[in-house]
């Protein structure tokens, strides 16, 4: 996105953002929404060709970038990560705890590694995020930005794992809100709804069919990673400067629906339960 279309190309000039699985997806969406309006980039996820091809098109727009191999499931590879951005770019002001993973199993038939793998990546790796930036947020009196879904508070057919995980994120958010204020941190989530182009829609999308992801949206289309990453530029920014412990959901008001219709549909591609 080129939020500077809507807000000044200086609005976060000298902030630096750190954003988890920052190389692919919504969450480079959501750095590339930050570099345009003037801040500073580091990025994190286990695959170090992906980061380097994000972070050329980063540099691209103008933004100076630190890329580090790190899986957010390792709380010293994170800590090492969040130095060498402090060491390139200066403290940390916005912490984006995006990494995340998901595949679409009957409760039944998912493994105990499966949820647990999940749980590890999304939840225990939102924690590792927040916790190992605490003091460079604390020095900026910056903020967090957690990447959430519907699953948080809806429950979607074959989703138990990620349900569980995004629920834990969005309640470690309120808890970090209501504990780091006095530090001058503010927390916040984004709920994304059905976002094109993304690995998420590759995994749900296919099974339940496009046509029933828009009948389900009543803005009668997918998102994009535009619209996650201009709405966490304005909760980053002084825009959003009295927002903090807020679940913020992007999602066309998929919400409003139910998931009734996804699971139909995901009840019709998954194979028969044994």
């Amino acid at each position: 996105m080129n939020a500077s279309k809507y807000l000044p190309i200086t609005l976060l000039k000298g902030h630096t953002v750190f954003v988890t699985g920052g190389g692919s997806g919504i969450n480079l969406g959501i750095a590339k929404s930050f570099a345009s309006v003037g801040a500073d980039i580091a990025i994190c996820g286990r695959t170090a060709e992906r980061l380097e091809s994000a972070a050329a098109e980063l540099r691209h727009m103008g933004a100076r970038v630190s890329t580090s191999v790190a899986d957010v499931r390792d709380y010293a590879a994170v800590e090492t990560a969040l130095a060498k951005s402090r060491e390139e770019l200066g403290a940390v002001h916005t912490m984006v705890c995006g990494a995340a993973g998901n595949f679409v199993a009957r409760a039944e038939a998912i493994s105990a590694k499966g949820f647990r793998t999940v749980v590890e990546i999304d939840l225990l790796g939102a924690f590792h995020g927040a916790h190992a930036a605490f003091e460079q947020l604390k020095e900026t009196r910056g903020n967090l930005i957690f990447v959430s879904a519907g699953q948080a508070y809806l429950p979607f057919a074959f989703q138990a794992h990620v349900g569980a995980a995004k629920a834990g994120i969005d309640n470690l958010m309120r808890n970090l809100a209501l504990e780091w204020g006095r530090h001058g941190i503010r927390s916040n989530s984004i709920v994304p709804g059905p976002i094109e182009g993304t690995e998420g829609m590759k995994r749900l999308g296919g099974a339940a069919g496009e046509d029933t992801w828009k009948r389900m949206v009543p803005l009668g289309r997918y998102g994009t990673v535009d619209d996650i990453g201009g709405m966490a530029v304005v909760l980053a920014s002084p825009l959003g400067a009295y927002v903090t412990g807020a679940q913020i959901v992007v999602d066309g008001g998929i919400g409003l629906q139910g998931s009734g219709l996804f699971n139909q549909a995901m009840e019709q591609a998954m194979p028969a339960s044994p």
